[in-house]
């Protein structure tokens, strides 16, 4: 829950801090550092305006940039680049760290516009594919712009430590085991193939938002980004598969109820949110086709569904003795990871 003004008021009416002690207390939550993000119009115009630059550069650039050539793409993008970091050590000076972060992320977003850009003018490029195409086709010639993008992410990452650095290099990962397969297929990426890659990458991405998590966990929240293009690579694989077994799909279903256990386990709300779509189309896929004239199909799963938030209600008034004994079995340094999530 996040702590308010409010919730600091109910507690000196019910004498469990003194009117010093909030104010204090008050004082003390203003001078942390905030640098997540927070739902308000400040931070809405932030991302706004920050995603607007960074699209520019990437998803919305068009065939007019070809015309300056390779060495003016390259150049352009050094300039913006340096734009980009003076904003970045302005905004972290003066004590705006979203800005900061949002502009150092620019920068990195830009790494594989000037990559294409050195290519193009030293003669490396393979073939007449453009710039614009980066964000729309597997092309395993990409590969040298995704490198560079991780190094570069990799260097600006470790010097500003901003959580939203860590967004590109999880989208460059997702990008990056695409065109590698296609590259090690020799271009011959077929639909299936892509369905498996995506699933496995997936998977890959979410052990390493894991291990960050854990090596973070007393610091900023730089596994969110991971966590986000992991879970969907993950979920989009796993969703296409084709099946016509009811135990494949049932396995399906499974494997979603998981994931919402997970992210329970973990206060991760993108497992919980993908793996509740799953279940959603297992059990539309039952209510559509198994049991399509069943009358008994709506009643049942309504008890199901009963049952299931008496269920709650009984872990409600137990969790703190099984999340206890639960933990105690735990390594320490997971230990401390739930422990930094609990309320």
């Amino acid at each position: 829950m996040n702590i308010t003004k409010e919730n600091i008021n109910k507690a000196v009416k019910n004498n469990i801090l003194t009117s010093t002690q909030a104010d204090e207390l008050i004082v003390f939550l203003k001078s942390q550092p905030n640098i997540g993000p927070v739902f308000d119009f400040t931070h809405v115009l932030y991302y706004f305006g920050g995603l607007i630059a960074i699209g520019a550069m990437t998803l919305f650039m068009n065939l007019g940039w070809e015309s300056f050539g390779g060495w003016g793409i390259f150049f352009i993008s050094l300039a913006y680049a340096g734009v980009g970091l003076k904003l970045t050590n302005y905004f972290q000076k003066n004590g705006h760290a979203i800005p900061a972060g949002i502009c150092a992320t620019f920068v990195v977003a830009l790494t594989p516009l000037a990559i294409y850009g050195l290519q193009q003018a030293l003669g490396f490029w393979p073939d007449d594919t453009t710039y614009s195409e980066y964000h729309r086709y597997i092309k395993w010639h990409w590969i040298y712009l995704e490198l560079g993008t991780l190094a570069i992410g990799a260097i600006v990452a470790w010097k500003y430590k901003y959580p939203f650095l860590i967004m590109p290099i999880a989208v460059t990962l997702w990008y990056m085991s695409m065109d590698l397969t296609a590259m090690i297929s020799g271009g011959d990426i077929t639909w299936e193939l892509r369905k498996l890659v995506s699933m496995y990458s997936g998977i890959l991405i979410i052990g390493l938002a894991f291990w960050v998590d854990v090596r973070a966990r007393k610091t900023a929240d730089y596994a969110f980004w991971l966590y986000i293009f992991g879970v969907m690579a993950f979920w989009c694989g796993l969703s296409a598969q084709n099946s016509d077994s009811e135990l494949s799909k049932f396995i399906y279903f499974t494997i979603n109820i998981s994931m919402i256990g997970a992210g329970v386990v973990l206060v991760r709300r993108v497992f919980v949110v993908f793996g509740a779509l799953g279940c959603s189309g297992y059990l539309g896929h039952l209510a559509s086709s198994v049991f399509e004239n069943s009358w008994l199909f709506p009643i049942a799963l309504t008890a199901i569904g009963l049952s299931i938030i008496y269920l709650g209600v009984i872990w409600q008034k137990n969790e703190e003795l099984i999340t206890k004994r639960a933990r105690n079995i735990l390594p320490s340094q997971i230990k401390e990871l739930l422990d930094s999530k609990a309320i």
